[in-house]
């Protein structure tokens, strides 16, 4: 079975994104599955046309002259992938066309399948506008957002199946008029072979940091204003005042960092709060090694009641203690009081009572660990998650 892959962007980059495209490709591999691998001319790095990167072959599509304009830039990215697409096509003989989000790519991939008799899957991971609005580059219900929103549709419906990373997505997707059965979920996963649960604390990065005899809370994961931190940092007062050897540990970064920084010194918690910063992939284990509770304080927006994120089961597979705040994207993977603790969303008041329950309970807490790591080994792996794939890729070329 031969199948072409149109990625946004892939590694060398590192980001959810493309951690969640390799383990695909990888699982592809192990069932068998021929693989090509295009990238829109928004990925960056590079101005080879193909580039190899840890044994997988990349093509890369070029920039356009429309490139850096507004509006027609997108109209560059689609045309660049449309001709480069061709160009594969009649190289590769793909059975498949494969695009993952954003739309542009599934745009550009349907055309070229129709054109060519191809069957065509188009992976929705997120809803993009939405994202948008989160991040502020976008507001709700303008003409941006409902264009977007529209080629959403307008994408989903041409595909022969379409993949989404949740049920939250899956569920809006049929209320956008795709048929059930013409849909599946491929959630995200974790690798358990690359989380290994620590048996003691890193004891160079402990002292590094000076958080020897430290209640540590950790973050992993980027500083967008939707995690919640700002709400995290709000509840760490009254969390201090019932535990006064509370430390809260911030690994990475992000476009809400300055504000964070700022709203500690406001509160006068510095002596309590370590940004680290963004550390190599490689060294990530290390820092989840120091953490005694995991804080997901996501606030309650349309993106994060349809989609789940990964750090929370990255967490879990390394048998950590996991907190979160009671949205649709945390409850499609965590029960509370079975494998972590769910809290009102916006509240620090009822942030900070979870966690002072929590880690009063310390044989709950670690039953739960348990529990959370069992979660993520039965339900949640890399292999099991796409494996699903196989039977529709089979139906769909068996049909052509």
């Amino acid at each position: 079975m031969r199948v072409l892959h149109i990625f946004d962007h892939s590694i060398p980059l590192h980001s959810g994104y493309t951690f969640r495209s390799l383990a695909i490709l990888r699982e592809q591999r192990r069932l068998g599955i021929q693989t090509w691998h295009l990238t829109s001319s928004k990925h960056y790095g590079t101005e080879a046309l193909v580039e190899e990167v840890d044994d997988y072959c990349f093509y890369r599509t070029p920039k356009g002259a429309l490139a850096k304009l507004p509006v027609l830039g997108q109209y560059d990215v689609v045309a660049g992938l449309k001709k480069r697409l061709h160009q594969l096509c009649d190289e590769i003989k793909p059975q498949i066309l494969h695009a993952h989000s954003p739309s542009l790519n599934a745009l550009a991939a349907a055309s070229v399948a129709k054109a060519r008799g191809i069957r065509f899957v188009y992976e929705m991971r997120a809803s993009w506008e939405d994202a948008a609005v989160s991040h502020g580059t976008c507001k709700e219900g303008s003409l941006r957002y409902r264009l977007s929103q529209q080629l959403e549709k307008k994408v989903l419906k041409e595909a022969d199946h379409v993949v989404t990373i949740c049920q939250g997505l899956a569920d809006r997707v049929h209320d956008w008029g795709v048929p059930t059965q013409n849909i599946t979920v491929i959630h995200n996963g974790v690798d358990l072979a690359n989380f290994t649960p620590p048996t003691h604390k890193h004891p160079q990065l402990l002292a590094q940091h000076q958080l020897d005899g430290k209640t540590i809370l950790g973050f992993l994961g980027s500083f967008y204003r939707y995690e919640g931190l700002h709400i995290l940092l709000e509840a760490l007062p009254r969390i201090i005042q019932s535990k006064p050897d509370i430390h809260l540990l911030l690994v990475g970064g992000g476009q809400q960092e300055s504000a964070l920084k700022q709203q500690v010194a406001e509160l006068g918690i510095e002596s309590h709060v370590s940004f680290i910063g963004r550390v190599p992939h490689q060294q990530v284990q290390d820092y989840y090694s120091l953490v005694d509770l995991f804080i997901y304080p996501r606030e309650s927006i349309l993106l994060t009641e349809i989609v789940t994120p990964l750090k929370p089961l990255e967490a879990m597979a390394m048998g950590g203690l996991v907190a979160a705040s009671n949205i649709g994207g945390h409850r499609e993977m965590i029960k509370n009081g079975h494998n972590g603790v769910l809290f009102s969303p916006g509240s620090p008041a009822a942030l900070a009572e979870s966690v002072v329950q929590i880690l009063d309970q310390p044989g709950s807490a670690q039953e739960m660990r348990q529990n959370g790591r069992d979660y993520v080994a039965q339900s949640r792996c890399w292999r099991d998650a796409v494996a699903h794939i196989l039977p529709v890729y089979q139906n769909l070329t068996e049909s052509l």
